[in-house]
């Protein structure tokens, strides 16, 4: 089968980089490239190279004016003709700017009987960029960066999760302009990463494994299961972990959500409101932009027999956090930046809770209280 690896990343020269380094390191390798500046005007412009230059390339055009979906319309006949002429040791797609690379790993994956294996999922990093771009809030159509008319992402959230998607880290080659807390910055916003510069002599062996297990990663982004990183601080870098069992007051909370969304460049977990007691509900804030969605049901929220539908991992995940009373439904928000007020925050976010009397009047008064969210939350 013909290994696969996916490199993105919104700092392109560092993109750039490390596709480089894998077409020289890997003899017989060849790396495809979608451009997606042109889509505007309804095209998608392919090139074809390997470690001596450009070796092919066409146009293609948009689907359902989407320049994401004619990439990957293009992107797996491609692949399968490599795969095909049996003379290609490595396929290197390097994604554009915005291309987040869940989603491209996911359609090459099924797409195994094809010839095709997913050997690695790869972001390229400027550790001098990871602050800037986590602060930015600006929409991608504002940057031209936008993959589709309706692309209302912004930098910092798209860059967070091709960040935090990828089990390896390609730092750029070149002087190096980023400082220690920088470098503290990106260690705590993806803890698990392999980080590896891409002018090591053994780049590629780094990055190359046997398989990259796409419903792994999705479990380690999905706000029940995710790995989400522990208490440190270092070089003025400080994450801080917020736990507790008790509910979210759904109008406190509400009238903090600016606060708290201001108070860390990067902010994830999962949480539950009182009158929503049986939601498990995701918390994804970066650049000062906040996505608050639900995902789906506590387990304890479902009967007994519907738990042989749950995957295992979910049932580890609620074992861990299971209480008596309460079952899983539990708060367990991160926050990470340089110059956190912790104690502020932590503050904070008490006072969004229930009080004493509040909780101890029970569910059936939790549930007439005011749903604050329902904007938020499309009335789930």
């Amino acid at each position: 089968m013909l290994p696969v690896v996916l490199v993105g990343g919104l700092h392109a020269d560092a993109r750039r980089g490390a596709v480089r380094q894998l077409l020289h390191q890997v003899p017989g390798s060849v790396a495809l490239h979608h451009d997606l500046t042109g889509a505007a005007r309804g095209r998608v412009v392919r090139t074809a190279r390997h470690a001596g230059g450009v070796i092919g390339g066409a146009e293609t055009a948009l689907v359902n004016d989407c320049a994401c979906c004619a990439l990957r319309a293009d992107l797996v006949p491609e692949l399968r003709g490599l795969a095909a002429d049996r003379t290609t040791r490595l396929a290197v797609v390097e994604l554009w700017d915005s291309v987040e690379p869940r989603s491209m790993a996911e359609v090459i994956t099924a797409h195994a009987s094809a010839g095709l294996r997913l050997a690695a999922v790869v972001t390229a990093v400027d550790p001098a960029q990871v602050m800037p771009y986590l602060a930015c809030g600006d929409e991608l159509a504002e940057t031209g960066l936008a993959a589709a008319a309706n692309d209302a992402r912004t930098v910092a959230d798209t860059w967070a999760r091709q960040l935090e998607y990828a089990p390896v880290l390609a730092l750029a080659a070149g002087p190096d302009q980023a400082d220690d807390a920088d470098r503290a910055l990106l260690a705590q916003l993806h803890p698990t990463a392999v980080r590896v510069g891409v002018a090591d002599p053994h780049f590629a062996a780094t990055v190359l494994g046997d398989h990259f297990d796409t419903e792994a990663a999705a479990a380690r982004q999905h706000p029940a299961t995710a790995l989400l990183p522990q208490e440190a601080a270092q070089d003025g870098v400080l994450t801080a972990v917020w736990r507790h069992r008790r509910p979210f007051h759904p109008e406190r909370l509400y009238t903090a959500l600016e606060e708290l969304t201001c108070a860390a460049p990067r902010s994830r977990g999962r949480f539950w409101l009182a009158d929503r007691p049986d939601t498990l509900l995701s918390w994804d804030a970066a650049g000062g932009a906040l996505s608050v969605h639900a995902a789906g049901p506590w387990l304890a929220a479902l009967p007994d027999a519907a738990w042989d539908l749950v995957p295992p991992g979910r049932r580890v995940a609620a074992a861990l956090d299971w209480d008596d009373e309460l079952g899983d439904r539990t708060q367990h928000l991160v926050f990470t930046g340089p110059g956190l007020d912790v104690v502020g925050l932590r503050a904070l976010l008490a006072t969004c809770l229930l009080t004493d009397e509040e909780y101890a009047a029970g569910r059936p008064a939790w549930r007439r209280l005011a749903s604050a969210f329902d904007d938020l939350l499309d009335r789930v």
